[in-house]
């Protein structure tokens, strides 16, 4: 049985978390404690294949790895974890590099788009970790459901490593996803990330959620 880690334990990780439990594999959700309240409840919910722990226990337990933290917490998390637990593996990065200070709708940090982006960044911090950006332009219950709005929707995958890409491509399609284009290296996280507003903007003015995008080609 697989084993994979999720750094973050809001709704994108929970969720993201249940689905894979779903699918088979054993799951721990990361936090600063390793008694996080949110992980706990969620471990007692979903029962024995569902663990919890600190960031450096989860990268350590985890074969493959999801980044599900705030993008603008994400590169301290990531620094605070030991990097020979992260060498080698599998880091999907769901995040997006938004700043909510001012109220919504949230904007881009600006030192992390249009010519840098959070994805990036995390490659250049885990140089010997497999960074491969996806989900992060559709909301979490779509993530591990594409179905759920109502299409065969499309999904983006950037990232600089071929194999890497490939094996999460795998697990896309375990989450319903049919439609999967490959943008190319870590450069192209400054344009998937950049997707998000954009879909900000279109759930703000239809107050609905299950929505994504759908390349016509």
């Amino acid at each position: 049985m697989k084993k994979i880690g999720i750094l973050g334990t809001g709704i994108v990780g929970q969720t993201i978390g249940a689905k894979l439990l779903e699918l088979g594999y054993m799951v721990m959700l990361g936090s600063r404690t390793s008694d996080n309240e949110k992980s706990g409840e969620w471990v007692a919910k979903y029962g024995p294949n569902a663990l919890q722990g600190t960031f450096n226990d989860t990268v350590a337990f985890g074969e493959m790895l999801f980044n599900c933290t705030k993008g603008e917490a994400s590169l301290d998390i990531l620094k605070s974890c030991d990097k020979k637990h992260l060498s080698g593996k599998i880091l999907i990065d769901v995040s997006n590099p938004l700043d909510f200070s001012k109220g919504m709708p949230p904007i881009l940090i600006p030192e992390l788009c249009n010519t840098h982006s959070l994805g990036e960044a995390i490659q250049e911090l885990l140089p010997d970790t497999k960074i491969v950006k996806t989900l992060n332009i559709v909301t979490c219950s779509v993530m591990v459901n594409a179905q759920e709005c109502g299409g065969d929707a499309s999904m983006l995958v950037v990232g600089n490593d071929p194999e890497a890409k490939s094996q999460v491509s795998k697990l896309l399609h375990q989450f319903g996803w049919n439609d999967i284009m490959d943008l190319g290296n870590i450069r192209h996280a400054r344009s998937t990330e950049m997707m998000l507003p954009v879909w900000l903007s279109i759930y703000l003015t239809t107050q609905n959620a299950a929505i994504a995008f759908k390349i016509i080609r």
